[in-house]
């Protein structure tokens, strides 16, 4: 997409060229699987995939959102937005909930626009879509009340915040972080008790490639709040402040102190936060076999430990690491469906792409989607008009 082609889409759509466009990457988890809300680290790559949304001012009293070219534009007013929506509308309750969360920030907001969404990240894929829109809406919004000068962290904390108080998903800062934060060519480091944020730099012979089970994984279904309500319980139960705060060395005799099932949930973030720093190291190195083992073993503890995983899932893996060009693969985002990354060597090609969708299919699994990824930089508004704007705060 470019501007000029969103431009045109927004003209279609509400008859007029929109003031602002904003642009937010999707994301890979690189690994840190659920440790981020555990206090603990996690590494994420901003992709050239994206999330545009594109918006203007309105003399109408209402608010008007679209995604699209052929979606419903569903109307609202400032008044009427506590509901939640729900079927086909439901994206939605992404940037409203940045914009409830504008106000609770002590930050402006606009109280009639029109507002598109175009995107060519794929829904449910575990790329955080969501997290790309509510950056691209929350920039949008500030651009047009002429305040976009807000800093990076504070951008990933106001969309956060509107995850988790009016979506209702209980993430932790890996998702906002990465797509706010985001350099090309480099992960980011997220300690998430700052949070603090560093970058670490990928082996240029390095290459990420994501294949999409087509298992469309959804957060607010429940599965992912019960996994938060079992480490904090755990955490409870073990007196602690984080999981993560527990050293690897204490893990055994802390296990020990609990039942199954939450034991299970304790040892995988113990450890998980153990490969992040393990992960971090190897890169700066430059052994992708280190941090491949590293993404393998992660896959295996979300399997086994974190029970985040599906057959499809866990059948992909397998199958990629079987090849000899792939360092190691893993599910990223949230689990419970979505996409597998791999990390490769440059000989990996889209012919071995094709191979290993192929493979996989063979075992009556949907064909997947591979995507060969390129990092990129993190959100930020990509064309204003700003005459209109200029015009419009000075009336």
């Amino acid at each position: 997409m470019t501007e000029e082609s969103i431009t045109r889409l927004f003209a279609k759509r509400f008859g007029r060229a929109p003031e602002v466009i904003a642009r937010a990457p999707g994301r890979v988890e690189f690994i840190g699987n659920h440790t981020d809300y555990n206090g603990g680290s996690v590494l994420g790559a901003a992709i050239n995939r994206y999330v545009w949304v594109a918006i203007a001012s309105s003399g109408q009293q209402r608010m008007q959102l679209v995604s699209g070219e052929e979606g419903t534009i569903v109307e609202t007013v400032p008044g009427g937005i506590d509901t939640r929506a729900t079927g086909p509308d439901d994206w939605i309750n992404y940037p409203l909930a940045v914009w409830k969360s504008l106000a609770e920030f002590g930050l402006p907001r606009p109280t009639a626009f029109d507002l598109l969404v175009v995107s060519d990240l794929p829904v449910g894929a575990g790329l955080s879509s969501s997290a790309a829109l509510e950056l691209a809406a929350a920039l949008c919004f500030l651009e047009l009340m002429g305040c976009a000068d807000l800093a990076p962290h504070r951008l990933a904390a106001l969309a956060r915040h509107a995850e988790n108080v009016h979506v209702g998903v209980p993430c932790g800062i890996l998702d906002q972080g990465t797509c706010a934060i985001a350099a090309k060519d480099e992960l980011v480091h997220i300690n998430s008790r700052g949070p603090t944020f560093t970058r670490v730099r990928i082996p240029g012979m390095a290459r990420l490639w994501v294949f999409n089970t087509s298992e469309k994984h959804a957060l607010v279904d429940g599965r992912y709040a019960e996994r938060h309500r079992e480490c904090v319980a755990a955490a409870r139960k073990l007196e602690v402040e984080c999981l993560a705060a527990i050293p690897v060395k204490n893990l055994n005799r802390m296990l020990k102190r609990l039942p199954a099932t939450l034991a299970k949930r304790v040892a995988h973030i113990v450890e998980e936060n153990a490969r992040v720093a393990e992960t971090v190291t190897a890169l700066q190195s430059g052994d992708l076999s280190v941090a491949g083992r590293c993404m393998t073993a992660s896959h295996r503890s979300s399997q086994i430990l974190f029970e985040n995983s599906t057959p499809a899932l866990d059948s992909l893996v397998w199958t990629l690491t079987k090849h000899p060009h792939v360092h190691g693969a893993r599910l990223t985002g949230g689990g419970f469906g979505g996409a597998v990354l791999a990390l490769t060597d440059e000989k990996f090609t889209d012919a071995d792409a094709d191979t290993v969708a192929s493979h996989h299919a063979a075992f009556g699994y949907l064909r997947p989607q591979a995507l060969d990824l390129l990092t990129a930089d993190g959100a930020r508004v990509i064309w204003r008009d700003t005459f209109r704007r200029n015009t419009r705060l000075r009336d």
